[in-house]
């Protein structure tokens, strides 16, 4: 059972978009809770350059079953050409707050 659960990270370019993602994510039952970390501070390689910028981390609690679902539809909706998209097992947690997230995500 531990290891039906996951902690997806996603990095958006605003607030805004990282409440479209939320919101969509959570109304297409993908997600059972998602976290906003504001003015988080990348640095990355892009394009052979060395880039910086100030982005919005999504941590998003889901089911293993859900994250290719939830994967294919981030894609869709984000505005980078290659999203982050980072997920992560659960190994141990409340009981509880894990049947929570399996009943509160649906995916046909």
């Amino acid at each position: 059972m531990r290891n039906d659960f996951r902690i997806v990270f996603i990095s958006a370019s605003s607030d805004k978009e990282a409440r479209h993602l939320a919101k969509n994510l959570l109304k297409e039952r993908l997600a059972a809770c998602v976290n906003f970390i504001p003015k988080v501070k990348s640095q990355y390689w892009w394009k052979g350059k060395l880039e910086h910028a100030s982005e919005t981390l999504l941590i998003v609690k889901t089911t293993k079953q859900a994250v290719p679902r939830l994967t294919r539809r981030v894609k869709e909706l984000h505005s980078y050409s290659t999203p982050e998209i980072i997920s992560c097992s659960i190994m141990e947690g409340n009981n509880d707050y894990l049947k929570w997230i399996k009943d509160s995500v649906k995916v046909p």
